[in-house]
């Protein structure tokens, strides 16, 4: 709650590059009632896409993988689990599911904080438990050494630390003394450098982000990952958090650098909200408009796989039947089976 307090205290003035964040983010809120006004039908496809690549994205960060071929059914169905991996990922999309669904109802509390890692960890056996032990944040160096990179707040204080974020974030949420875009970027830096669980606080921190977009008005995360975004931006992502995070014990940081990054994750889901909106209002089905786009997106020699990858919740056998459609015209097959690459012509 470090940041929170400096601006509590008035102890942050806006440099310029975040100003210009918060004009683009400023001008795509403008838009985004626009936006939603489209096909409902396309949008659910949107919806879909961004839920099960925030589910896959936000594990695979910290390194939890499945089978691509177990996506759409762990995401989307209700099967039975093979490992614990998939266990984590399914339980990802629950709490997604609690946060698209509550929204801004949803109260930014304790109670919620600890129910999204209750739900994110699945079955594990301390889920929605603060951590018992201190939890270092660890460096492994490339001699393959380890440092301390940060030490987060002992077991002991954390819940009253947790306590103090969520109610300068509601004081501050109330009195708008600085941007709510800022607010919301602060709340998340103040988390992560709590880190109140053993684990998963990085999951969790996520999900908090998009929960507190939603207290702001800021509703894109619905129809584009923001996990996926910071995913592909992972090393800024760390970069920024560590320099973030020094001194920030001492109430002494510059947070700047992670608040510029997370405004940067927001500018661009609303960039790509607005092309994707527009990529569905193809006459053809909405499935076959993503699944075009995604081809047309692919840079180099790509597989059915890398499509379906791209397109989470579309059957092999449709993008197949695009491919087949394109074939000759717009995308060439380089070889034969189902391992064959493609290219666009």
């Amino acid at each position: 709650m470090k940041t929170l307090q400096m601006i509590s205290e008035k102890r942050l003035h806006v440099p310029m590059s975040v100003s210009w964040y918060l004009s683009n983010i400023g001008r795509a809120q403008g838009l985004q009632e626009l936006f939603t006004r489209q096909s409902p039908q396309k949008l659910k496809i949107l919806k879909e896409h961004a839920i099960a690549q925030s589910a896959i994205s936000s594990n695979r960060i910290e390194g939890v993988e499945i089978d691509q071929a177990r996506i759409g059914t762990v995401i989307f169905g209700r099967p039975a689990l093979k490992d614990r991996d998939e266990e984590e990922i399914a339980g990802y999309r629950d709490a997604l599911n609690l946060v698209h669904s509550r929204g801004s109802d949803l109260a930014v509390s304790e109670r919620t904080i600890r129910e999204l890692h209750r739900l994110s960890r699945g079955n594990i056996w301390d889920a929605g438990e603060y951590k018992e032990k201190p939890v270092d944040i660890i460096e492994r160096l490339p001699t393959g050494g380890e440092r301390v990179r940060f030490r987060s707040v002992s077991p002991t204080d954390t819940p009253e630390y947790t306590r103090a974020l969520v109610s300068l974030w509601r004081d501050q949420s109330r009195d708008r003394d600085i941007s709510p875009v800022i607010l919301l970027a602060a709340f998340n830096l103040d988390f992560l450098c709590i880190h109140p669980f053993r684990d998963g606080n990085g999951r969790v921190s996520r999900l908090l982000l998009l929960l507190t977009a939603y207290h702001v008005g800021i509703e894109v995360g619905r129809y584009v990952s923001l996990e996926r975004l910071i995913e592909e931006n992972k090393e800024r992502y760390y970069e920024t958090l560590h320099q973030s995070s020094q001194r920030w014990h001492q109430g002494n940081h510059d947070p700047w650098p992670y608040i510029g990054y997370l405004l940067f994750i927001l500018k661009e889901a609303y960039g790509e909200f607005q092309k994707r909106v527009g990529e569905l209002k193809a006459p053809r089905g909405e499935k076959t408009a993503l699944v075009e786009a995604a081809i047309a997106r692919q840079k180099d020699a790509f597989t059915v796989a890398d499509i379906r990858n791209a397109c989470p919740g579309v059957g092999v056998d449709l993008i197949r039947k695009v491919l087949a459609r394109l074939k000759g015209n717009r995308v060439q097959c380089l070889g034969r089976g189902q391992s064959a690459r493609w290219r666009l012509l």
